[in-house]
């Protein structure tokens, strides 16, 4: 999630190149935890709900691969 918003990490385009940001809060893993726990199974990960929002409480849930290919951003055109 936080490496997505380096400009040297080969996905920034879709995310911080995108104006995508982790919040402030989640900076500091013991909030992240707080906020969203340990991740449910090994296969789950991070997925934001509104696929244009940002790393924030609210906008993200632990999602299985399924899961995540159905709420997948669209491509324009």
């Amino acid at each position: 999630m936080k490496n997505r918003m380096r400009p040297t990490h080969d996905s920034f385009k879709y995310y911080g190149g995108r104006g995508i940001k982790v919040c402030e809060r989640w900076l500091r893993y013991e909030n992240f935890l707080a906020d969203m726990g340990r991740k449910p199974s090994p296969i789950h990960s991070i997925d934001r709900i509104d696929t244009d929002g940002h790393y924030e409480p609210g906008n993200c849930r632990w999602a299985t691969p399924a899961e995540q290919t159905k709420n997948r951003r669209r491509s324009p055109g």
